[in-house]
Formats: C-alpha cells, sequence, structure tokens
C-alpha cells in the first residue's frame, strides 16, 4: 500500500542520491526561492509564513557557513558573507522588513550564480 507522498519520495530519493556539489546547488536555490517566498509572505502581512521561510533560509546559510573547506584561501570571504547574509535575514525576520530582503537578496541571488559558476568549471564547460 503507498502511503507515501510520491512528491515527496521524489525529493527525498534525489537528496539521498545527489553529489556533494548537487547539494550545494539545491541549497542555494533554495535560499533564493525561500527568501522570495517570505519577502511575499510578509507583503501579504503573513507573519508566520515569513518567519518560516526566513529561518529556512538562515538554515541554509549555517549549514553552507559549516561545509566551507577552511583550507581554501577565500572560504574565510565567504564565511563573512554567509554571516552576513544569515545576519540580514535575522533583522529581516525581527522587524518584518522587505527593504531588508531587497538588499540582501541580490546577493543571496549571486551567491547562487557563483556556486552554478564553479560547477560549470568544475565540468570543464
Amino acid at each position: 500500500m503507498y502511503t507515501a507522498n510520491p512528491y515527496n519520495t521524489y525529493k527525498q530519493n534525489s537528496v539521498n542520491t545527489s553529489s556533494k556539489e548537487q547539494l550545494l546547488l539545491m541549497l542555494v536555490d533554495g535560499a533564493v526561492k525561500y527568501t522570495k517566498i517570505a519577502r511575499l509572505a510578509i507583503e501579504k502581512k503573513d507573519v508566520q509564513r515569513a518567519h518560516q521561510e526566513l529561518v529556512r533560509v538562515q538554515d541554509i546559510f549555517s549549514e553552507l557557513m559549516v561545509a566551507l573547506d577552511t583550507n581554501t584561501g577565500f572560504a574565510n570571504d565567504l564565511f563573512n558573507l554567509y554571516d552576513f547574509i544569515k545576519n540580514k535575514l535575522v533583522e529581516a525576520n525581527m522587524k518584518k522588513d522587505v527593504n531588508i530582503i531587497d538588499e540582501v537578496l541580490p546577493l543571496i541571488e549571486e551567491v547562487r550564480d557563483m556556486w552554478y559558476e564553479v560547477s560549470k568549471k568544475a565540468k570543464g564547460l
């Protein structure tokens, strides 16, 4: 008997079978997506949803910070950028302020774009 939601099963399987690189790209895609959802929730005065999504993005940046390879030369710079973004997300969450999200969203998109470029170069594309 099938009781699990097929979409959730698919998502879980895709996470379980993904490489570190694919997981990283999923995380940064999620960060952009959930930040946009949080922004919309704030505009709609859906405080609970905004909080949920902003915490989700904060958690993503916490994971990115933990996963950094501290042996690389730019790890400290990335850590500081991730920390800045995370702190801005906390501030946006506390104030439910779309202006703060508008300030930080382009940075989150740049992080995503950077990791996609790194992925392409690693694949020789």
